[in-house]
């Protein structure tokens, strides 16, 4: 991957908190969910209920899609990432809670009276590592996208 690609990736990530993922679901329906996202570099993370539809259909099936993107007021201005990834359950406390901290890192509007932070043995906390990256531009014409398999 191209220094160029690499710093646009980085920029949509750190602008954005929002992303959908998609899991596979036991019936091979894809599910799709809006979460928080935080992020160091190209690792995502994402924490979700202990019991919840996203951890059951990826302890079955790591294989993710996600989208991260916001509206445009013109067709020409879209941008956003879209990625095929593996996510993986975070097991180690040191890890998740440096992952609670980069959530939060993106809501600063709430560090003067935060709320209630979970600890990571009271949710499901996952590591996101891309596989395919594709960067979309419109700017660059309409539904320009440049892959780039990580």
């Amino acid at each position: 991957m191209d220094e160029e690609i690499r710093k646009k990736i980085l920029t949509l990530l750190d602008q954005h908190r929002i992303m959908t993922i998609a899991t596979l679901r036991p019936d091979g329906w894809p599910q799709a969910t809006t979460v928080g996202y935080g992020n160091e570099g190209l690792t995502l993370y994402f924490l979700c209920g202990l019991d919840s539809q996203k951890a059951a259909n990826l302890a079955r099936d790591d294989r993710v899609s996600l989208t991260i993107d916001h509206d445009a007021p013109q067709i020409m201005e879209i941008t956003g990432l879209s990625m095929a990834a593996h996510a993986q359950a975070i097991t180690d406390p040191a890890e998740g809670l440096k992952a609670l901290h980069l959530l939060m890192a993106k809501y600063p509007e709430q560090q003067s009276s935060p709320p209630p932070m979970p600890s990571p043995a009271d949710v499901r906390i996952f590591r996101v590592t891309p596989a395919v990256i594709s960067v979309l531009d419109y700017s660059k014409g309409f539904a320009h996208t440049d892959l780039v398999t990580c």
